[in-house]
C-alpha cells in the first residue's frame, strides 16, 4: 500500500443481524486532502467510519490509517485520528474548558502542555469567551464546535467528521465548513461524511458516493459529473401528486430518469428545449399544473439520480 495515502480501505464488510450495512467498501484518501463520503441516511457512511475509528470491528476486509491496520494496530490508529461523531459527545454539566481539560488528559496531555493546548483549541473553535459556560446550556452549534475542539486536542494527522452540520443553524454550519477548510490548509487530512450535496461539492478534493452499503461512484467532482455526460437536469414542482403524469413523463422520448418527492421532481433529459413542451402537454392532460421550472447544470444529485433512479434527497 502507498505511503502517500492517509487512509486505504480494502473490501470492508459489516452486518448487523439481517442488515448488511457495509458491502465491500474500498477507497483511498490522499494525505492532506478533504475526502467526502456522500450519500443518504442509511447508506453505510457512519458504519464505515466507525470501523475506521476502531469503534466497530469489520466482518471482512481491512483498512490502513496512516499506515496502521484497524485490525492489528488499533492503538496507533486511534493516536493518529480525531473523531467528531454525529451525536454530540460532551459532559453537559461541565464547562467548555472542563470538557477540553478532561479529554486532553484522556489523550495523555498533562501540565503546561495541556493548558497550552486547551487555550489553543478554545481559540480555534471560537469559545474562549465562553469557556466557563456550562456545555449543556450551549446552542447546538456551540456544542458542535466544542465537539470538534475535543477531536483536535492531540493534534491528529487525520480528522474524521460524521455529519457535523446536522441540526444546526446556518451561521454555525458556515462556521464549521470554514473550519474544515482551515484544518486542511494547516495540513490535516479530513474524512467528511454528509448527505448534503452542496457540502461535498464545496469542500472535497475527492468524493465517494455511497448507497445501500456500497461505493457506487468515486472521483473528483468534475469526474463524477461526467458520469451523466451531456444530460440536462430539470427541477420542477407541481401542484398535486400525480402518478399519471409521472408515468407519462417517464415514457417521454428524451427523458432518462425521473425522481419525485413531495411535489418536487427532478428529471435527467437529453435536451431540455425539446423535452419541456412535452412535459407541459402531459401535465395539462393529467390536469396537473407545473408551478416552477429550473434547468441546471448536472451536479452530484444528478449523478446519484442517474446511478440509483432516485434523488439524493430521498
Amino acid at each position: 500500500m502507498s505511503e502517500e495515502k492517509a487512509i486505504q480501505v480494502q473490501d470492508l464488510h459489516k452486518r448487523f443481524d439481517d442488515i448488511y450495512a457495509v458491502k465491500g467498501v474500498s477507497f483511498a484518501v490522499d494525505r492532506g486532502e478533504i475526502f467526502s463520503l456522500l450519500g443518504p441516511n442509511g447508506a453505510g457512511k457512519s458504519t464505515t467510519i466507525s470501523m475506521l475509528a476502531c469503534l466497530l470491528a469489520p466482518d471482512q476486509g481491512d483498512a490502513l490509517v496512516m499506515g496502521h491496520s484497524i485490525r492489528s494496530d488499533q492503538m496507533a490508529v486511534k493516536a493518529s485520528i480525531g473523531v467528531v461523531p454525529q451525536e454530540i459527545a460532551l459532559y453537559e454539566d461541565l464547562s467548555a474548558h472542563e470538557n477540553l481539560n478532561f479529554w486532553g488528559k484522556m489523550y495523555g496531555l498533562r501540565g503546561a502542555m495541556l493548558k497550552e493546548r486547551v487555550d489553543e483549541v478554545l481559540d480555534i473553535i471560537g469559545l474562549t469567551d465562553r469557556q466557563k459556560g456550562q456545555a449543556g446550556k450551549f446552542s447546538g452549534g456551540m456544542k458542535r464546535r466544542l465537539n470538534i475542539g475535543i477531536a483536535l486536542l492531540h493534534r491528529p494527522k487525520v480528522i474524521i467528521m460524521d455529519e457535523p452540520t446536522v441540526g444546526i443553524d446556518p451561521q454555525s454550519r458556515r462556521n464549521i465548513l470554514d473550519s474544515v477548510k482551515d484544518f486542511n490548509r494547516q495540513g490535516m487530512t479530513v474524512l467528511y461524511t454528509t448527505h448534503y450535496m452542496e457540502e461535498a461539492q464545496e469542500l472535497s478534493d475527492h468524493i465517494a458516493i455511497m448507497d445501500q452499503g456500497q461505493v457506487i461512484a468515486y472521483g473528483t467532482h468534475d469526474e463524477l459529473v461526467k458520469i451523466v455526460g451531456e444530460l440536462d437536469r430539470i427541477d420542477l414542482t407541481i401542484n398535486a401528486e400525480s402518478e399519471q403524469v409521472l408515468a407519462k413523463w417517464r415514457a417521454t422520448e428524451g427523458v432518462r430518469q425521473v425522481s419525485a418527492e413531495d411535489g418536487a421532481i427532478t428529471l435527467l433529459v437529453d435536451d431540455s428545449n425539446l423535452v419541456l413542451p412535452h412535459l407541459f402537454e402531459s401535465a395539462n392532460e393529467a390536469h396537473v399544473r407545473i408551478t416552477s421550472v429550473e434547468i441546471q447544470e448536472p451536479n452530484l444529485e444528478a449523478v446519484f439520480l442517474h446511478l440509483t433512479g432516485r434523488a439524493l434527497r430521498d
